[in-house]
């Protein structure tokens, strides 16, 4: 079965879903004026005194929250797998697509707070599954978003972010001078995570949206700062590494040796790929959070909300790509695509860093792990109530709980290849609702901007 989805996955993730995601970045940024070039305006309202509206968290807390459940393990190890098969230049292309994507996100989150509405408990509900339900008229397709995005979330954001921190940790531990059992390692963060998840989950949206506010720009903080560290060692080959990545961007050169094809196309392939997935543009799951947040006007939100992409890729994935291009000339001289080990780039690379260079990665990958697990929880809730109503809130929390506890200890090449074709399926009717609404995108920023 895991073979079969994984076959389907390969048709799914090719050149087509990459040709149809991208094209909806330029699409949106057409229709919004290329609404990218406020995003300093969006970063200065994100931390300004906000107008107090109707919401359930601060914008800032909402954002950070966004950034919580997209900030990942494929920030670190993504980019690093993005180089080593698509050499320099794909980092170039993975800016790119952050860049476009920023417009996506704009009209996902747009949308998601012009159509939210509030449940039972007062508290504010939004997201695709609304869209496609009020704004285009299409219960059934806001259903199966909901369900698909409920089970991504306990298959992507619980499950193999839990299952990563012990691999992450084993990988640090095991082998070296401490005499620990792998099994115990997994049992032990299996029920660290569980319990400290339990314990920000269980008090809430609001609950996330604190914790996050405080924890995202520590953590994040952290790993920019060993970034900058690296590139301060590896200060002699920087200027080289950027035009190196830029000159790769748009080599014809014929590639061989492991790699098939040319520079360009094994560049725009990968970067665009890498930067596609990991800001998660184009599958909705961020509109969902920004509904909860406290503003009254969609297309300042909006700008607030498109600001998780810029960071996520226009920043982190751009600069992890400097790190590891830079590093590699530093150390051999060149970047030699398809023969360079995708899992050990970024930590070639902070290994430069003396003495700590090593662990800072690795609370790094922790951190971000951890983070995606209390982020996502979000977005799962709030689609599991959609379709079972709210009274399953407790039962959604429960089963979080138990897939952060169990999945350590579990093989979970299926649930990685389930996880895949989820995030597939979510594009299709997410895609759809903000394509038939584009005109209402148009028309409220047209109007915001007008009055400004």
């Amino acid at each position: 079965m895991a073979m079969f989805i994984q076959t389907i996955n390969g048709y799914l993730w090719g050149f087509p879903m990459i040709a149809f995601l991208f094209s909806t970045h330029i699409f949106m940024s057409i229709k919004t004026g290329f609404v990218q070039r406020r995003v300093f305006k969006g970063i200065r309202l994100s931390v300004s005194a906000y107008e107090k509206g109707r919401g359930d968290m601060s914008p800032f807390a909402s954002l950070a929250t966004t950034l919580a459940s997209t900030l990942g393990t494929g920030n670190i190890i993504g980019v690093g797998s993005a180089v080593a098969l698509g050499g320099a230049g794909a980092v170039f292309w993975c800016w790119v697509t952050g860049v476009f994507g920023m417009a996506t996100q704009y009209g996902e989150c747009m949308l998601s707070v012009k159509f939210r509405t509030r449940n039972h408990r007062g508290e504010f509900c939004g997201g695709p599954m609304y869209v496609l339900r009020d704004g285009a008229s299409s219960r059934g397709l806001g259903l199966f978003y909901a369900f698909l995005a409920a089970l991504c979330g306990l298959v992507t954001g619980a499950a193999i972010q839990s299952n990563s921190i012990s691999e992450i940790i084993i990988s640090a531990v095991v082998g070296r001078s401490f005499k620990v059992s792998p099994t115990a390692v997994k049992v032990l963060v299996g029920i660290i995570t569980a319990t400290l998840a339990s314990l920000v989950i269980f008090g809430g949206v609001k609950s996330v949206g604190r914790v996050c506010s405080f924890f995202v720009p520590f953590m994040a903080g952290a790993y920019i700062l060993g970034c900058v560290a690296v590139l301060f060692v590896n200060r002699g080959v920087v200027l080289e590494a950027l035009c190196l990545i830029i000159k790769d961007a748009f080599s014809l050169r014929a590639l061989s040796g492991g790699a098939q094809g040319s520079a360009l196309m094994l560049a725009c392939r990968y970067g665009m790929a890498r930067g596609l997935f990991s800001n998660e543009a184009g599958l909705g799951t961020s509109s969902v959070v920004c509904a909860c947040a406290e503003s009254k006007s969609p297309v300042r939100q909006g700008m607030i909300s498109m600001t998780a992409t810029f960071w996520d890729t226009v920043v982190m994935c751009f600069v992890t790509g400097v790190v590891i291009v830079s590093t590699e000339l530093a150390v051999a001289g060149a970047v030699e695509v398809g023969t360079l080990e995708q899992g050990n780039l970024c930590l070639r690379a902070f290994c430069r860093i003396p003495y700590i260079g090593e662990w800072l990665l690795v609370f790094s990958m922790v951190t971000f792990a951890f983070s995606t697990v209390i982020g996502w929880y979000v977005v799962g809730e709030k689609c599991f109530t959609f379709v079972f109503g709210e009274g399953a809130t407790a039962v959604y929390r429960v089963l979080w709980v138990l897939a952060v506890l169990v999945a350590p200890v579990c093989t979970l090449q299926g649930v990685w290849a389930v996880g895949d074709l989820v995030n597939a399926l979510l594009v299709i009717p997410n895609v759809t609702g903000l394509v038939l609404l584009s005109g209402t995108v148009k028309k409220e920023t047209r109007e915001y901007f007008a009055k400004k």
